[in-house]
């Protein structure tokens, strides 16, 4: 066991920072993963719109990221749209067996920014095509509905992920952007793995679903878990007493927080990357936890 700010050590020298520093969780009951992933929409263009602007340093994020250890990245089909799920396929297809991609489907684009909620059937079912083709897969094994729309029932748009998963074209659904009532109706008509939702220090809305995650063996994956650091002085005080930074200080209290939580931070840079992926090795005190679940509920 490593110390509190500083990778583990063995005859004296630290271990490279890993991904699988930070422990690991299980997706669907038999999909294992490290609890430190990646989330792929910062490689597109501005505003997740078009292509990055350095192709190559992005593809080179994906590689490193596995190089780290880090075997679970999520994306959408809306990110670029498209963009995101082309550069994992060309940067490592074909892929390590332990690497799980997860997918969503349920938005549209049609500009920078612009994200209007599709939550019909057909589109579901062409997105997840659309997924398939672009990712190289046969399978998607994680396909997340990525926000209900309120101009279609739940239980329609869930049914196209079950038809889906019927078809193989899936092996588990998740949900993402959903109060736990809308997870009760689509828990109605299919198991469901996963839970995204915003989730960060200041943003606490889905503190809830974080406690039902945990307590039903579902993965939470907080999405824009680094927000609004720039004034919180306890972030800064445990980031000085660890010899860390503010954003790997909230990282290492989301993988704190709970069992169930799988952290994606995102980025289109590999030293931002590696300064991510070295907060797994941090080890908050009880205390610091609790000081800053507490301040921050």
């Amino acid at each position: 066991m490593g110390t509190p700010d500083a990778p583990s050590r063995r005859h004296g020298r630290p271990e490279p920072v890993h991904a699988g520093m930070a422990g690991t969780i299980d997706v669907g009951g038999d999909l294992t993963v490290n609890r430190l992933g990646f989330g792929a929409m910062r490689l597109t263009g501005e505003g997740i719109w078009g292509p990055p602007a350095d192709r190559g340093e992005a593809k080179a994020v994906l590689r490193r990221a596995i190089e780290l250890g880090v075997n679970f990245i999520d994306t959408a089909d809306s990110y670029g749209p498209h963009v995101s799920e082309e550069l994992i396929a060309e940067a490592l297809h074909p892929y390590p067996d332990d690497l799980v991609i997860a997918t969503k489907g349920g938005l549209e684009r049609t500009g920078p920014g612009r994200w209007p909620v599709n939550g019909r059937p057909e589109h579901l079912i062409e997105a997840c095509e659309g997924s398939l083709r672009r990712l190289r897969l046969d399978r998607i094994p994680l396909y997340q509905f990525h926000r209900p729309d309120p101009a279609v029932p739940l239980e329609d748009s869930i049914g196209a992920l079950v038809t889906l998963r019927e078809q193989g074209k899936i092996r588990h659904i998740g949900l993402s952007n959903v109060t736990e009532e809308q997870l009760r109706r689509a828990q109605r008509l299919t198991p469901v793995v996963s839970i995204q939702n915003r989730y960060n220090l200041g943003d606490r809305r889905s503190e809830s679903l974080v406690d039902l995650c945990e307590q039903e063996g579902m993965a939470f994956l907080p999405w824009a878990p680094i927000q609004d650091l720039g004034g919180n002085r306890l972030v800064a005080e445990i980031a000085r007493r660890h010899g860390v930074t503010p954003r790997q200080v909230v990282l290492a209290w989301l993988l704190a927080r709970s069992p169930s939580m799988l952290p994606i931070p995102g980025t289109g840079s590999v030293s931002h990357l590696e300064d991510n992926v070295a907060a797994a090795a941090i080890r908050l005190s009880a205390a610091e936890v609790a000081s800053l679940t507490v301040e921050a509920g």
